[in-house]
């Protein structure tokens, strides 16, 4: 039988608010992970991927449920997992070997194994010849090479790595991944399975065998794709296509965070819906585009992303401000402009304003709440901190502070309210 290295179960994880209530992060996850397998953790930036890394390596404890490594509960980080982590976290006063022979020198081995173990970790991964040098005189993709060749020479069984490529240019980022497969697949590296944390689609598909879709606010398991193409494995292919669509309709088939539904049955956000952090410039760029050919005000998310280069962190946070706002629907992987965006894309900038302004006093209530606050004050005058108090109560802090400084940022566009960052106030230009 398959040995199973992990089997996590009905994983929760909360911290505390300033009000006395909890920010739940991840809530009821469960998945095993058998030997021989590249696990991908697909979401959103803050949707719980790399706290549930820590509690795999056991560098932080469950508010609930358990995660077992090899048949015993973690309570500690165990031997035997490993982590590369997205920043190199490098000792810049280390050289390569230095720098690789650190974890073997915790684990109190021989010093002559230590050199050898690291040497050959090295040698590994590419960079012989590198022994000496010190991370400032290296590449990032070096840097990273570092990483992975520090995590391998423990010779651990799971293998952790929290968005490693997504530091790196294109493409160092595309030749790390391909030497990773090419080693992977030939069994030169000394570890029994992979969890690959990533926002990039199709980074999952080229590089696992099970990709597991996380929501957000709090995360949870919201699908799981099984991966079966063969390595090498190339993006050009009908099927690969045809998996990077299904996962982009997974993901967009239901909100995070559903809100409640409206009187002609759309959702709507209230008050405490997380806003995005998105500019109106991009919103604008991205109707216009939309608008122009060759998509004539329809398109599909993944020939989207693919036409202006942006990856899932990029696009969705845009496209769904537009749904949002009801300038645009989603809906099976497309997305398509509604009248409002069709009538946004051919006005011109005054028209654009006074369209937006009604799109989000009708549409995103706390816009309308910061107006409304303003109006009835007789200075019509706020600080910012009345309304982050108030969302603080919802939401976490950083939520929070996201949330208000996109709807400021929409509400200034729109000249629904004015914002002094400096003295840090609300205030209204024409109460009326």
């Amino acid at each position: 039988m398959t040995e199973t290295l992990l089997d996590i179960h009905e994983l929760r994880q909360s911290f505390p608010r300033a009000d006395g209530g909890e920010h739940l992060v991840l809530d009821g996850i469960n998945f095993e992970m058998p030997q021989g397998q590249i696990v991908g953790l697909l979401g959103r930036t803050g949707s719980g991927k790399s706290t549930l890394l820590r509690l795999i390596a056991g560098l932080a404890r469950p508010s609930a449920g358990s995660v077992m490594y090899l048949g015993q509960p973690v309570v500690g980080p165990p031997p035997g997992i490993a982590m590369v982590f997205q920043s190199f976290a490098l000792f810049p006063w280390l050289t390569v070997l230095e720098n690789v022979q650190l974890g073997l020198e915790a684990l109190c081995l021989p010093e002559a194994e230590i050199r050898q173990r690291a040497l050959a970790a090295i040698d590994l991964i590419g960079l012989d010849g590198y022994e000496s040098a010190y991370p400032r005189e290296l590449s990032g993709g070096m840097r990273q090479r570092v990483g992975f060749a520090r995590a391998l020479v423990v010779h651990p069984n799971i293998l952790l790595m929290d968005e490693p490529f997504s530091a790196l240019d294109v493409l160092t980022a595309e030749t790390l991944r391909t030497d990773f497969l090419e080693l992977w697949g030939e069994g030169k590296l000394p570890i029994k399975g992979v969890i690959l944390v990533t926002h990039n689609i199709e980074e999952a598909v080229l590089m696992c065998d099970r990709i597991i879709l996380f929501s957000t606010n709090p995360a949870r398991i919201i699908n799981e794709i099984k991966v079966d193409l063969r390595q090498p494995r190339n993006r050009l292919d009908p099927q690969f296509r045809e998996l990077v669509e299904k996962i982009y309709v997974a993901m967009t088939a239901r909100k995070t965070a559903p809100a409640p539904i409206g009187t002609a049955g759309e959702r709507t956000a209230t008050i405490d819906t997380v806003l995005p952090r998105v500019s109106a410039n991009l919103l604008s760029g991205l109707i216009e585009t939309l608008a122009a050919p060759p998509f004539n005000g329809k398109a599909d998310l993944p020939v989207l992303a693919d036409e202006l280069h942006l990856e899932l962190d990029e696009l969705f946070p845009v496209s769904e401000s537009l749904q949002l706002l009801h300038l645009a629907e989603i809906e099976g992987g497309d997305i398509k402009l509604s009248d409002a965006g069709k009538q946004f894309a051919e006005s011109g900038m005054d028209d654009r304003k006074k369209l937006f302004q009604r799109e989000l006093l009708t549409y995103v209530p706390l816009a309308a709440h910061i107006r409304r606050v303003l109006q009835e004050r007789a200075n019509h005058v706020a600080p910012r901190s009345r309304f982050l108090d108030e969302l603080e109560d919802h939401m976490s802090t950083e939520d929070a502070e996201g949330t208000l400084r996109a709807v400021t940022a929409w509400g200034r566009y729109a000249e629904v309210y004015a914002y002094d960052d400096d003295s840090g106030t609300f205030s209204l230009e024409n109460p009326s």
